[in-house]
């Protein structure tokens, strides 16, 4: 049995048209639909909800953290190297 992998984006609610297949009258055929989960909705604050979650400042009391731009980066770097680690 021959296989082809067809991907492709539904552009209406419950179809899919395939076509330009390399099958020829009378051939049987089997479709199996593989459907993917739709993403997430991405979460996105205004600037008031951002101020108003408790992010901004959070390291203001912080007495380890002499500039905090270079403690990002250093967090950044580390989720980095971590996620390097897994495929190496």
């Amino acid at each position: 049995m021959q296989v082809i992998r067809l991907q492709q984006t539904v552009e209406k609610d419950r179809e899919i048209h395939l076509s330009d297949l390399p099958v020829l009258q009378g051939q049987e055929v089997e479709v199996i639909v593989l459907i993917s989960p739709l993403p997430e909705p991405k979460k996105t604050f205004t600037a008031r909800q951002l101020l108003d979650s408790g992010l901004i400042g959070v390291w203001e009391n912080r007495t380890d953290i002499k500039d905090s731009l270079t403690y990002a980066q250093q967090l950044r770097d580390q989720s980095q190297a971590k996620r390097y680690d897994i495929f190496g």
